[in-house]
């Protein structure tokens, strides 16, 4: 692995341990912060929206003793270049694979949060020898039925704030406040959870991809609704061992969107008591404690 220049050099938090490097993976030079020996077993983790590698900050302590940790940077967020094009769910795992491929990694285990884990659910899919276990957190999986979805959509109206191409931006850009507030909202103790560093290192990476951001949720829009509607996802096997971790007070996926019936080989789901929208952040004990024995094959009772 060659590391490359920076993209960005806009000041990094600190977090002990932390190393960063700056990779090609396949079109575009993603950021990545690596905990734990180089040695370690591998694990890839993905984070959600409005956040970066930076998410994982309190579960890096827990799992890097005995693993690599190799927290990413998405495409246009954080540290990683921000290209005009490519925020489809499809090719954001596309580039997960590049930089698989980069790494020189066979295999890896997979974390991944929010909208990184439907990513993650993408890149299982599409690429199953590649992944051994995967944890997703605070996102449903593929096989979510219509009837507790529609109900529930009223819980992403913020959407509509950022998907549109020039408003999206704008507000974005411009408005950091609302970053505040969707990570507030999203955790029920947000006081304890977010420091008012952690709240301004957000607003402020938010700010600078604001590109990405609205590209993301519009590519939601044009490509992954419509290909939900025709269950284009719906009919491919997920055979990665896989647990899906979601909490009880999460108020964009809520308990009812982890329901349905999987096509899957071994798909279990939790749900924390009392925990919102930021696992990584709240409980990262809880999240730690999932994956140890998910990747030990004991993960909880199968999916109804």
């Amino acid at each position: 692995m060659h590391s490359m220049p920076p993209v960005s050099d806009r000041p990094m938090p600190h977090v002990e341990g932390a190393r960063h490097h700056w990779i090609q993976a396949g079109e575009v030079r993603l950021h990545t912060a690596e905990f734990g020996p180089p040695s370690g077993t591998p694990v890839v983790l993905l984070h959600g929206f409005p956040q970066h590698w930076y998410a994982w900050r309190g579960l890096a302590p827990l799992l890097s003793p005995d693993h690599r940790l190799i927290c990413v940077d998405l495409r246009g967020f954080g540290w990683s270049e921000q290209p005009k094009r490519g925020y489809d769910t499809d090719s954001l795992a596309s580039d997960i694979l590049a930089l698989l491929d980069a790494l020189a990694l066979d295999r890896t285990a997979l974390i991944a949060h929010s909208w990184g884990a439907g990513v993650g659910f993408r890149l299982c899919q599409q690429a199953p020898a590649r992944v051994t276990a995967y944890l997703a957190l605070n996102m449903t999986h593929p096989w979510t039925e219509h009837r507790h979805v529609l109900p529930n959509l009223w819980r992403m109206w913020f959407t509509a704030l950022i998907e549109y191409p020039v408003l999206g931006r704008l507000v974005l850009r411009h408005v950091p406040s609302l970053t505040r507030y969707l990570l507030r909202r999203a955790t029920p103790d947000a006081p304890s959870v977010w420091r008012p560093s952690d709240l301004t290192e957000y607003a402020e990476s938010t700010q600078r991809s604001a590109h990405a951001g609205q590209s993301l949720f519009w590519q939601y829009v044009l490509r992954d609704i419509p290909a939900g509607f025709r269950g284009t996802h719906r009919r491919t096997r997920l055979t990665v061992p896989t647990l899906v971790l979601g909490g009880e007070l999460d108020p964009v996926i809520p308990p009812a969107l982890l329901q349905g019936t999987p096509l899957a080989d071994d798909l279990a789901v939790e749900t924390v008591p009392g925990a919102g929208g930021h696992l990584p952040e709240e409980c990262p004990d809880r999240v730690a404690e999932a994956f140890r024995r998910l990747t030990a094959g004991r993960p909880a009772a199968p999916l109804r």
